[in-house]
């Protein structure tokens, strides 16, 4: 079976396998996708990455479309993804609705498992959002980083700490077994990105790479987006 080539920020994995199995049936093509933090996917694109379709941030498929990298006609939202605070399924769901619980939330966790704070989207907040509550240097020793929202959470559900909490994109928890939403981030600390697919130009399967656009953004795919965590 041929293939499309995907380069996607991890916020969007979830929906892209959900309607896999429907893209497959109608277009006779499989995915072969690349997800993780966004800095980290574009890199892959500059670096040469063959690549059919991009889904990352509504900023980073602007620069792509004006540099001529992604086919400006092609650019078309999927959604806002929120980040949000995540436990082990199980655990006790605290208070985050507010500065005071999301600090007292943190600084009773044992450890704090979030996405590359470097490189992810939901990771370089998250080390904002510590720093903004005062508490970056409290909570250092707990810190577990990862490469991705997936994998943070992946690690979060087979957590050996007692008391561990985590922090990534909404889409990223719910679409792993083992974790659990327990809230967006407060007011105050919130951010909602905005997610942009387009098709890299010189695409070598265009016409596949644009039913699978069509399908990630229509409107009869939109329960499933909401499914997944996008607003």
């Amino acid at each position: 079976m041929p293939t499309i080539s995907i380069l996607s920020g991890g916020a969007a994995q979830g929906l892209v396998k959900a309607l896999e199995p429907d893209f497959v049936a109608s277009s006779g093509f499989g995915i072969e996708g690349t997800f993780g933090a966004v800095g980290a996917m574009r890199a892959k694109l500059d670096a040469g990455h063959p690549t059919d379709l991009v889904i990352l941030t509504a900023a980073i498929l602007a620069e792509l479309a004006g540099s001529g990298t992604v086919i400006a006609d092609t650019v078309t939202d999927i959604g806002l993804v929120e980040t949000a605070v995540a436990i082990r399924t199980g655990d006790p769901v605290p208070g985050v609705g507010n500065a005071d619980e999301l600090r007292a939330a943190l600084l009773a966790a044992d450890a704090i498992y979030f996405p590359d704070p470097k490189l992810a989207t939901a990771g370089i907040h998250f080390a904002g959002v510590l720093e903004k509550l005062g508490i970056a240097a409290a909570v250092e020793s707990r810190l577990k980083t990862f490469p991705n929202g997936a994998t943070a959470m992946a690690a979060l559900a087979k957590a050996p700490e007692a008391r561990p909490i985590g922090c990534t994109q909404v889409t990223e928890i719910k679409a792993t077994a083992g974790a659990e939403l327990v809230a967006p981030l407060p007011q105050g600390f919130d951010l909602a990105t905005r997610y942009t697919a387009g098709i890299v130009t010189g695409s070598a399967h265009e016409a596949a790479a644009r039913e699978l656009l069509t399908l990630l953004t229509a409107q009869s795919t939109q329960p499933e987006r909401q499914r997944c965590g996008f607003l």
